[in-house]
């Protein structure tokens, strides 16, 4: 059984980024991967400017003894500027309002005085207090953001605070999916006798969504090698990379690890995980596919270990660990060396982590009563009450 870490060292080894940008505008980058870095054409913030209402001086007005009175000689507002402060002199100025020439420090309003016409100033303000120098957030011809960097709401502001109304962003990878199995039928659809609804395309569906990916319901592939075979190649034409899930364990019912190595090639199949062994890995057609398998929780677990990264890798974006949070283990618990285990937990105010009450990774209620896996490395054998554990919260899963 290849190790998660094995298995996403194939991923980055063997797999290349699709090729091609184009350019959007700013708002339709949300979600996107940046095609080329991103250079700052002007510094950020773009002049010398106030932190806060208050005034502005020359430092070298300010005693270090006692008490410092300035005369006011104008006010300066956000939006506004051309205004000057000489030696003995202070400006009124607002926050985002640039600095008078000459001015290099900001009294804030709370900690000065009035007195008439007059500013009166306590000693101790260091000099460029409470003002922001041009370019101390970003320096003009600084690279902002890297290429594969994936655009949230907070690159798009900073793309916008560059002065950026569009983005060279890569192609969307195309990301087709099937279920299989004679026994499944859609959602919507009337049951057979013998069949239940779908569950796992549609959570797949609904993970690869928060991904820079354009997903395809490829429905449900019947237990039929030869129709598995064709449906792999067929799909393999319009999508740059293929899901199922079901039908890659080792029984008669099982055709997909198979079929994948009857449409291309197979890379590895089982994968060092529990749950979520019967993972499968290979290229029909030149397309990449993984094959997840049946059981929910499983196909969950090693979606996050092998389809994650793959579509990432695929869509040129930088790799991204998963977000991990340590917790108190309120349980006992014995698994198998050699194995990295997922073991699903409620988690209590006080971050005790305390095991799901029910086994089983057929179980989807396992995961919407629960609220994160506990990781379990591979050379750990048992787990105690007060020992520290590594999560997986869902929140940043699902």
């Amino acid at each position: 059984m290849l190790s998660v870490e094995a298995a996403q060292a194939l991923i980055l080894e063997r797999v290349a980024p699709l090729p091609g940008e184009e350019t959007v505008p700013l708002l339709a980058a949300l979600g996107r991967v940046l095609a080329r870095p991103l250079v700052a054409a002007t510094p950020l913030p773009p002049f010398f400017n106030s932190a806060v209402d208050g005034y502005a001086f020359r430092h070298a007005d300010l005693s270090a003894a006692g008490e410092t009175r300035l005369v006011l000689a104008g006010r300066v507002a956000a939006g506004h500027s051309g205004l000057a402060v000489r030696p003995g002199t202070a400006a009124r100025i607002f926050t985002g309002a640039p600095m008078p020439e000459g001015a290099d420090t900001v009294m804030m309003q709370e900690d000065a005085q009035l007195d008439g016409d007059a500013l009166l100033l306590p000693p101790g303000l260091h000099r460029h207090a409470n003002a922001r120098p041009a370019g101390e957030d970003v320096a003009e011809g600084a690279e902002a953001l890297a290429a594969g960097h994936r655009l949230r709401a907070p690159e798009v502001g900073l793309a916008a605070a560059l002065g950026f109304a569009t983005l060279p962003v890569r192609p969307r990878l195309r990301v087709g999916v099937f279920s299989t199995g004679d026994e499944l039928a859609s959602p919507g659809v009337p049951l057979g006798p013998a069949q239940t609804y779908d569950s796992n395309r549609f959570t797949l569906m609904a993970m690869l969504a928060a991904l820079p990916v354009q997903v395809t319901d490829l429905g449900i592939l019947p237990d039929d090698p030869q129709a598995t075979v064709r449906a792999l190649r067929e799909a393999a034409g319009t999508q740059g990379l293929l899901v199922t899930s079901g039908g890659v364990s080792a029984g008669e019912e099982d055709h997909v690890r198979a079929a994948i190595a009857g449409a291309g090639s197979l890379v590895f199949w089982r994968l060092a995980v529990k749950p979520g062994r019967s993972a499968a890995m290979g290229v029909v057609d030149g397309v990449p596919m993984v094959g997840l398998p049946g059981n929910p929780v499983a196909a969950v677990v090693t979606f996050l270990h092998l389809v994650r990264p793959l579509a990432l890798r695929l869509a040129g974006a930088e790799p991204e660990e998963l977000l991990r949070m340590t917790a108190v283990s309120g349980f006992a618990y014995r698994k198998k060396s050699g194995r990295r285990e997922y073991v699903r937990v409620v988690l209590g105010a006080d971050m005790v982590a305390q095991k799901f009450p029910r086994d089983g990774a057929a179980l989807l209620t396992s995961l919407t009563q629960s609220h994160a896996f506990a990781e379990l490395p591979e050379d750990m054998t048992e787990l105690t009450p007060g020992m520290p554990i590594r999560l997986l919260p869902f929140a940043a899963i699902f």
